[in-house]
């Protein structure tokens, strides 16, 4: 028996850590994007211990050249440390230059594989998911927050192994120079880590706030700067009024970078003065230990200490603001995983069944509907309706009755909630998406076109159409013309949401585009709401050619363009009130012939004018 999916929720906002995964947990899953670049992370580990093994050798360079080679006079040895030193300054630089390509470029790899995998994510969410959600908020997931993990993803691995490996090898070589003075040099080191821990955590719940605030702005800018945003704005007088909403907005992300910035900053100072003010405590060390009898340290030996200890300052002091950075990164990191670990309900079964030619019949088999389990009442209730093949099926109601529900279900941009939806006697949720999108053409009252030229839009719906196919859909959908007065004709860009076309305009080149994929079954969404008298005519008679020997459902506000359909229903509340064809239907009195007067009606004033 078919377990009925719960229509999807938006999870609720971060509440300060409740139910959000540990960082044990999440640093393995960080670690997890890692692992199909782990050849590329070995070769760096290679070349940072390379690195590290050749930077330590200086400072014994450096103290042969002081206490052997100068005081012996021995200028042959004197120029072979010299070279010593020189070659080791060329290697690590070349060691460098190579383990930051490589770094980088696996980086690079990981923001990709997150940035197509989020991507993919939503492509696989719901329709409900996007009604519910704003796109810039889904904008900055993708932008804001994995971007901004990209300092952090391409240099944090490498920086964390280099700095690591720099530091145990700097500390192994101090003790081998004198214990003693390593004791003194390391004494702070653990106030050190507690410091940058309690900065790091203080940066982590920054840049939580800072990304929320990012992904508010993205919002604002999303919805009042596109071109209904703008027209809207200007028509209504309101341009100055979100201005000042979006300065605001603006406001709390200064003082959130500010905090940013500022976060631990004289704690870390602190440390660096601390790291600073180290060779003279060395020195003063070497004296009082001398003074007091103890063995004396060679120049040479105090000299290649001081520098290997100046040395460990650098790693020693990243390796700490690696951590602190690591922090701050599991904020975006959450943000990002909140997105892959949604649930997605419409999903694709684990063996569909195939269908390989598709007659076209649609049933709806005692089909229940809600967008919200807790509604008291659902969205369509009880329907009980067959479309044969070939056939016809008008849906008609007043506003808010279901109809375009009901056209979501058959090429399943919802599930049902109870029955279900099929085609060809196979349950649509038994359907590959591949299968269920080649059989069921959709054209929506809101007709939606890329920023891109007409012929682009067109083989949207079919990537090989030749240009010759491209014409004959939109002769059918009556655009033809008006596309080949254009001045660049096909090529023509339509603007941001087809903006350059008017709403027939639009309208037909989305019925051309639903011509040119040329479906088995078609659900027409209001298709010609847009479109004036003589266009809708026009459209009309290609959408009845169209429609010849298909299996068409068609929702209608317009009851004009249902007469001659096989079978019309009316939904009222979400239930069938009425069915039949248009003349048993005008018989009978009710509902229809209401809203069909009501259509009359309305009518009456364009006709007179």
């Amino acid at each position: 028996m078919r377990t009925e999916p719960i229509p999807w929720t938006p999870p609720a906002r971060e509440a300060g850590g409740s139910g959000q995964p540990q960082p044990p947990a999440q640093l393995r899953r960080i670690f997890r994007l890692f692992r199909p670049y782990r050849g590329r992370l070995a070769l760096v580990g290679l070349l940072v211990g390379a690195a590290s093994l050749v930077s330590v050798a200086s400072p014994f360079l450096l103290r042969e050249i002081l206490d052997t080679a100068i005081p012996q006079g021995r200028t042959g040895l004197l120029s072979l440390l010299a070279l010593g030193m020189i070659l080791t300054a060329v290697l690590n630089s070349v060691f460098g230059v190579l383990q930051t390509l490589i770094s980088t470029t696996v980086g690079q790899r990981v923001m990709h594989d997150l940035r197509t995998a989020v991507y993919a994510q939503l492509q696989r969410m719901p329709l409900a998911f996007f009604t519910k959600t704003r796109t810039g908020e889904v904008q900055s997931r993708i932008a804001n927050d994995i971007g901004g993990m990209q300092a952090t993803v391409t240099s944090t691995a490498t920086s964390l192994v280099s700095n690591l490996t720099a530091v145990i090898a700097t500390v192994v070589a101090m003790l081998a120079l004198d214990w003693r003075l390593t004791a003194v040099s390391l004494l702070l080191l653990p106030l050190f880590v507690w410091i940058s821990r309690r900065v790091g955590n203080e940066r982590k719940k920054i840049t939580t706030q800072r990304q929320k605030q990012l992904a508010a702005m993205a919002a604002t800018v999303t919805e009042s700067l596109s071109v209904s945003g703008i027209l809207l704005g200007r028509t209504m007088g309101r341009s100055d009024s979100l201005t000042r909403s979006f300065a605001e907005e603006s406001e709390k992300l200064v003082g959130l970078e500010v905090r940013a910035s500022m976060a631990g900053r004289w704690r870390m100072s602190t440390i660096g003065i601390v790291m600073a003010a180290m060779p003279a405590l060395i020195y003063w060390a070497a004296g009082v230990a001398l003074q007091s009898g103890g063995p004396a340290i060679s120049i040479g030996t105090l000299v290649a200490f001081v520098s290997l200890q100046q040395g460990l300052f650098r790693p020693t002091v990243s390796l700490l603001s690696t951590g602190v950075d690591m922090q701050t990164s599991l904020a975006l990191f959450q943000r990002v995983f909140e997105y892959l670990d949604l649930t997605v309900d419409i999903t694709e079964p684990e063996r569909p069944v195939p269908l390989d030619k598709v007659s076209g019949e649609v049933r709806f088999d005692r089909v229940d509907f809600a967008y919200d389990p807790a509604q008291p009442s659902p969205t369509l209730h009880g329907l009980d309706v067959t479309v044969p093949a070939g056939g016809s099926l008008a849906v008609v109601g007043a506003t808010g009755s279901g109809k375009s529900t009901l056209g979501c279900l058959v090429p399943r941009l919802y599930d049902v909630t109870a029955g279900r939806v099929t085609l060809d006697g196979v349950d649509v949720r038994d359907l590959d998406f591949d299968t269920l999108a080649r059989a069921v053409g959709v054209v929506s009252q809101e007709a939606y076109l890329f920023h891109a030229s007409v012929t682009d839009n067109l083989r949207f719906a079919k990537p090989d159409a030749t240009d010759e196919e491209i014409e004959a859909a939109a002769r059918a959908a009556q655009i033809h013309d008006h596309i080949a007065s254009l001045p660049d004709g096909y090529a023509t860009l339509v603007g941001e949401r087809g903006h350059r076309f008017s709403g027939g305009e639009k309208q037909r080149l989305a019925i051309a585009r639903t011509i040119l994929r040329d479906p088995p079954v078609l659900v027409l969404d209001e298709a010609t709401s847009a479109l004036d008298t003589r266009t809708e005519q026009a459209v009309q008679q290609a959408v009845d050619a169209l429609s010849a020997g298909r299996t068409t459902i068609t929702i209608a506000h317009r009851l004009s363009t249902v007469r001659d359909a096989d079978e019309i229903i009316v939904l009222d509340s979400g239930r069938i009130t009425e069915r039949g064809t248009h003349q048993q239907l005008l018989d009978l009195n009710g509902h229809y012939a209401e809203l069909l007067r009501r259509d009359a009606h309305a009518k009456a004033p364009a006709v007179a004018s």
